[in-house]
């Protein structure tokens, strides 16, 4: 049944036996352009090579799914875009357990990115959550349920992001972004780990860190150290880096994306001319 319509298991289309739609069994990347250019394809691409390598996903030609990128984002021509592309192990009726003869299904959205410049201007808020996800935080997989819930629990407070706390206490990244905090002229972030995303927006993040002459430390936060800190801020794909000026309910710095922070922002962008 489909809504409220009785159809035969053979005719229902295979898209809603996506092993995606079951089991999260996919991974996923998201990437950009400015101005034209996709930013850090070859990166993104070889995480997404790595990614469906870990979950043991084959059959996936990456210099196609290179080619579709390119082709979906010429066809969709916008200047600054939002590259979205999935690779799930393939539609079958449910079970946990599958046969070689899936083929992986693909899908890919280009959507355009919006202005975020008062977001840059004035800071967000974030609030921290329980960090309530699976134990290989590394693979860009599409189980993000526990990121879901997050996220609209911070929503509900009114942040723009769920800052997540594991169980012994210490910050592991975003919801759905990487953490960073300032402290004098040095850099501070988690090391990366099994629970922490190898996020190329964090690895520029650090490069652009050293380019100004910042010290770069990877070392883990407990929320009481962050709201200590002089400056926060996120980083993430689509909005490169957005400073954090409110922390559950502790304000950061004099309320305003702090010096560090723009000035972070200005040599990443050097990266994506």
């Amino acid at each position: 049944m489909i809504q409220d319509k009785i159809i035969p298991a053979e005719e229902v289309d295979p898209v809603h036996y996506d092993r995606g739609i079951f089991f999260g069994d996919g991974v996923y990347e998201v990437l950009r352009s400015y101005n034209g250019k996709i930013f850090a394809l070859e990166e993104h691409l070889q995480r997404f090579a790595k990614n469906l390598s870990a979950i043991g996903i084959g059959g996936v030609n990456i210099e196609e799914v290179r080619s579709r990128a390119l082709r979906a984002f010429e066809a969709a021509k916008i200047s600054n875009a939002k590259i979205y592309f999935h690779v799930t192990r393939g539609s079958a009726m449910r079970n946990h357990v599958w046969d070689g003869t899936l083929r992986p299904n693909f899908f890919l959205t280009v959507t355009e990115l919006g202005e975020d410049s008062e977001e840059k201007d004035k800071g967000i808020a974030v609030s921290t959550h329980p960090d309530w996800r699976w134990k290989r935080c590394d693979i860009k997989s599409l189980n993000l349920l526990a990121n879901v819930l997050a996220r609209a629990d911070a929503a509900k407070k009114g942040c723009q992001e769920a800052i997540l706390v594991d169980e012994t206490g210490l910050i592991t990244e975003g919801a759905g972004s990487s953490f960073f905090a300032i402290f004098g002229k040095e850099l501070q972030t988690a090391p990366l780990t099994a629970n922490i995303l190898p996020s190329i927006t964090r690895e520029y993040v650090i490069k652009a860190g050293k380019n100004i002459g910042m010290a770069v430390k990877q070392k883990s936060l407990t929320p009481g150290e962050a709201g200590s800190a002089d400056e926060l801020f996120i980083a993430v794909t689509t909005k490169d880096i957005v400073g954090v000026v409110k922390l559950d309910d502790k304000n950061i710095g004099d309320g305003r994306p702090g010096k560090y922070t723009r000035l972070l922002a200005e040599e990443f962008r050097l990266f994506t001319a």
